[in-house]
């Protein structure tokens, strides 16, 4: 299965879930809604009581009384189990894959993106097969910040956010050519197979619009 694919199964996997927990909760998702100021305060308090992210929280709140009949509920629940039987790992597996405590900030000149940047680039090979040398990587990042600065590259770093401190677990590369951003990403060794690539697609998609309207985002597994 291709990671756009899977990546969109999971979407809606994440939704139904979010779903089936909301109904099996729903009388304290009622009081969490009743309890709150205003509309958005609800989104972020069902968000917060499910796990979810405010997408579909909002979805929580569009349920409609017909969807709390037992009939309606195992239509979901069974949406549910034959997604998750498509699927080739969930959240569950994965748990950073959902997107939730996750952030990419921009590519700073700090020493601490810089040392970032070289371990990426030590997986790097050259055209005789070889890691690249010292002075390329230096090279690569120096031209990169170049291209941010002349708004041709936009260069992100993945943060794992749940601790409350930010970790440092990858890099996403937008480069612009043409009317297209291509998009590459490349996770650190210690954090990968938890879930960090999807969640970087996720973001990615609304960073990369921002900076780059009209533009088609054509992403690569790896940088």
């Amino acid at each position: 299965m291709t990671t756009h694919i899977q990546d969109q199964i999971l979407d809606r996997r994440e939704l139904t879930a979010a779903l089936v927990r909301a109904l099996e909760r729903r009388h304290e998702v009622l009081d969490a809604v009743v309890d709150s100021a205003d509309h958005q305060a609800a989104v972020t308090t069902v968000a917060e009581l499910l796990g979810t992210s405010a997408t579909n929280a909002e979805a929580v709140l569009g349920l409609k009384f017909s969807a709390l009949t037992k009939a309606a509920r195992d239509r979901i629940q069974s949406e549910l189990e034959d997604l998750d039987a498509t699927l080739e790992w969930t959240t569950v597996d994965r748990p950073a894959s959902s997107g939730a405590h996750f952030n990419l900030r921009p590519f700073s000149t700090s020493p601490e993106d810089a040392a970032l940047f070289a371990t990426r680039s030590a997986e790097q090979l050259d055209e005789n097969g070889a890691p690249w040398a010292e002075d390329r990587i230096g090279a690569e990042r120096t031209a990169g910040l170049g291209r941010i600065e002349d708004e041709s590259a936009a260069w992100f770093v993945a943060e794992d956010v749940s601790a409350g401190v930010p970790e440092s677990v990858g890099l996403v590369f937008g480069e612009l050519t043409d009317q297209e951003v291509n998009v590459a990403i490349w996770i650190a060794p210690q954090a990968r197979k938890k879930g960090y690539g999807t969640a970087c697609i996720k973001h990615a998609r609304r960073e990369l619009a921002a900076e780059f309207p009209g533009t088609v985002l054509v992403v690569r597994a790896k940088a």
